[in-house]
């Protein structure tokens, strides 16, 4: 009897919220070697000069560390959120992000980089709205999900709601313009929409629908068409319209299969641009070769099949919000992800987009630790629910 209260005691104890234990060791484990590896890259990549000189950009690492520091501030802090508490807040959190999204494409207060209005400033510090949408509107969808998964077989209820609200997150994206968060939104949710049970006649009309008003916006400005067109053929305005993706292209050509060595890249000195953000992979390819950017994709793959465990769980406990949550979270990420390295690989067209957790950039590194610290709050609520004694 004693050791039968003893052992209960102890799995009780083991169930306390803020245990190590209450963590999925994996996930855990896969975050961490992507934010070191991101970390030194983003390092390797900072080396810059012209013809004559080499310096280290210190300061950029620093910036980078820095975000990753802050961002996991904000991951401690949330995973340590009832989950319950952000399904309360999906519709407000959705709300402040369009309201987010609508400010920053006021001219005085929005920022212009390179002919998009995608920033503003806080207290000095640069923010990108879409950045927070993102995971705003994950929220959101799996809220939504989980109230109507009854009623998600009628086109009205499972197609034309949700439509609504991404095509209105994708038009204040376009109007920045932000494509390819546009894409990534809009594929998360049409895979969380597929998964949750919609119809599949009436996703594929809706896919088919998404991809034809998709390839509308892409051919319409002139600046998408040309880069639909340079990525079908870099080579022929390799200094022009097709500089970035040639640039790219040379990299990972000469990394071959392991790389010429860590900081042996010459493409980050004088041709690659944005190589610590959009191009991040480029480097990983050209420095540590074709095994470098294979390691990425399994980092990756890890990443996503634990975050359908946690899913998985949450759905055995009839936590349909938390479950459709974990499954839109590593959705997000695993997409966003394919289509930074589609682009520096040559399969996609040119988007600047980041390489989460690993690419140099504020906005995206504060938001990518806050979505991990949802996703900890889930792992951790389904492992103490499961370790309560009976």
């Amino acid at each position: 009897m004693t050791n039968n209260r003893t052992m209960q005691a102890g799995r009780t104890r083991g169930a306390e919220p803020g245990s190590l234990k209450k963590y999925d060791p994996w996930l855990v484990g896969t975050i961490a070697v992507m934010l070191s590896l991101g970390a030194v890259m983003v390092y390797s990549a900072t080396i810059a000069g012209d013809k004559k000189t080499l310096n280290i950009n210190y300061d950029t690492l620093t910036k980078h560390l820095t975000h990753i520091g802050l961002g996991f501030g904000f991951l401690v802090v949330v995973s340590f959120i009832k989950i319950e508490w952000l399904q309360a807040w999906s519709k407000k959190l959705l709300l402040l992000g369009l309201l987010l999204l609508a400010i920053v494409l006021v001219p005085g207060i929005g920022i212009e980089v390179n002919g998009s209005m995608r920033w503003f400033s806080v207290m000095g510090l640069r923010f990108q709205p879409s950045e927070f949408v993102k995971i705003a509107s994950i929220i959101y969808f799996a809220d939504y999900l989980s109230r109507k998964r009854d009623d998600l077989h009628l086109f009205k209820v499972g197609i034309v709601n949700i439509g609504l609200v991404v095509g209105t997150i994708g038009l204040l994206l376009i109007l920045e313009p932000d494509f390819g968060t546009t894409v990534v939104v809009t594929a998360t949710a049409g895979c969380m929409m597929f998964l949750a049970g919609v119809r599949f006649w009436h996703f594929i009309l809706s896919s088919t629908v998404a991809i034809g008003l998709m390839a509308g916006i892409l051919v319409m400005a002139p600046y998408r068409l040309n880069r639909l067109l340079s990525f079908q053929n870099p080579w022929a305005d390799p200094f022009q319209s097709g500089f970035q993706l040639s640039q790219s292209l040379i990299a990972i050509g000469r990394g071959e299969w392991f790389g010429v060595g860590l900081g042996g890249s010459i493409q980050k000195l004088f041709y690659l641009p944005h190589a610590g953000n959009d191009f991040l992979v480029a480097i990983i390819g050209e420095e540590l070769g074709a095994v470098g950017i294979l390691f990425v994709l399994i980092l990756f793959s890890v990443f996503l099949c634990r975050t359908f465990h946690i899913a998985s769980q949450a759905f055995l406990q009839n936590q349909r919000f938390a479950g459709f949550l974990a499954q839109g979270i590593g959705l997000l990420f695993a997409l966003q992800a394919s289509v930074h390295i589609g682009v520096n690989i040559g399969v996609l067209p040119t988007k600047g987009l980041t390489l989460p957790f690993m690419s140099y950039g504020g906005s995206s590194m504060v938001t990518d630790m806050l979505a991990i610290g949802v996703l900890l709050a889930i792992d951790k609520q389904c492992r103490v629910n499961s370790g309560r004694p009976r």
